[in-house]
């Protein structure tokens, strides 16, 4: 047994530098009995039973138990923040969910939980920051190690937002082959589901494959191809891609051959993409201005500093 000599702490370090080691031991010791205890029954539990909530989110539920291991071991907090958040930011939201599903990540998560599982790695390094703010500033470190916490959920949205934006460039690369071979499928007799099913099946692992594939699940399983596309649509939430929804419902209303539309948006994103590298090209040159200008000065001050040098320590 460990006893801790409280006045020679107090002598040494003050006595709110002791209070925080206190703290601390007993803080971690509660931590690790309570870690042990909830990992084992974690691990021991199969999953929600069918009676204790609404079948279809328990069935949800089990999936991303089953997908993501950081929500199958605190799915409490992560539950708890998840109530919080849907509370305390309404608004953010639907644009997290967005993000979410274009990010490609697991169709099973909300916009809450995800945000509560950001929260709890900040709460997660939270002791960390803690630490190292008391040591370093002292009792102030407190308001630092929370401003640290913040940053942590700041910089992890702001991670997804990133991913999500990654995706779609991804997305935006590969639709016109995509749509070239819808329409040589198209053209030489496949149907729809038969001529986007071998599409999938050929972009396999790419992200637009992920994202057609979705479409063909949601037309499986009885939706529309309006409510499919529509689907499409909120999850990217892009100016091109709401064009080829928007045209490909339009020839459904219509009565259009999707192979003649097809061939129409697959020209037009390729004159999109090459007008986007000439912008890209021309924007080079202002933006490499500053630096010019800077590597410029640079080498007029090597030229001429010597020479300047020279003059103010000996004149002419």
């Amino acid at each position: 047994m460990l006893i801790f000599d409280i006045p020679a702490i107090t002598t040494v370090h003050g006595d709110s530098e002791a209070l925080f080691m206190w703290l601390a031991c007993l803080a971690s010791g509660a931590a690790t009995g309570g870690g042990a205890y909830w990992l084992l029954s974690t691990l021991r539990g199969e999953g929600v039973h069918q009676d204790d909530e609404w079948r279809y989110d328990v069935s949800r539920i089990n999936a991303l138990r089953r997908s993501d291991a950081l929500f199958r071991l605190f799915q409490p907090v992560i539950q708890f923040f998840a109530g919080m958040n849907r509370a305390v930011l309404p608004g953010r939201l639907p644009e997290i969910l967005r993000q979410v599903r274009a990010a490609g990540l697991s169709r099973f998560w909300l916009a809450e939980e995800y945000l509560g599982r950001m929260q709890l790695i900040a709460l997660g390094l939270f002791p960390v920051y803690l630490y190292v703010s008391v040591h370093n500033i002292g009792t102030a470190g407190v308001g630092v190690a929370f401003v640290w916490a913040m940053l942590t959920v700041w910089f992890l949205r702001r991670r997804l937002a990133q991913a999500a934006a990654r995706r779609l460039v991804f997305i935006k690369r590969r639709m016109p082959f995509f749509l070239d071979l819808m329409t040589l499928l198209m053209e030489a007799g496949s149907s729809f589901l038969d001529a986007l099913k071998q599409s999938v099946d050929e972009f396999e692992g790419h992200a637009i494959a992920e994202e057609f594939g979705r479409v063909l699940a949601d037309m499986n399983m009885g939706k529309t191809r309006r409510e499919a596309f529509h689907n499409l649509r909120s999850r990217l939430n892009d100016d091109e891609i709401d064009n080829i929804v928007g045209s490909i419902i339009q020839s459904e209303e219509l009565g259009t051959p999707l192979a003649e539309v097809f061939r129409t948006q697959s020209d037009v994103l390729r004159l999109k993409r090459s007008q986007r590298a000439e912008t890209i090209a021309a924007e080079a040159g202002v933006r490499m201005l500053l630096p010019g200008v800077l590597i410029m000065a640079a080498a007029v001050l090597i030229i001429l500093g010597p020479f300047m040098l020279n003059y103010i320590h000996f004149g002419l």
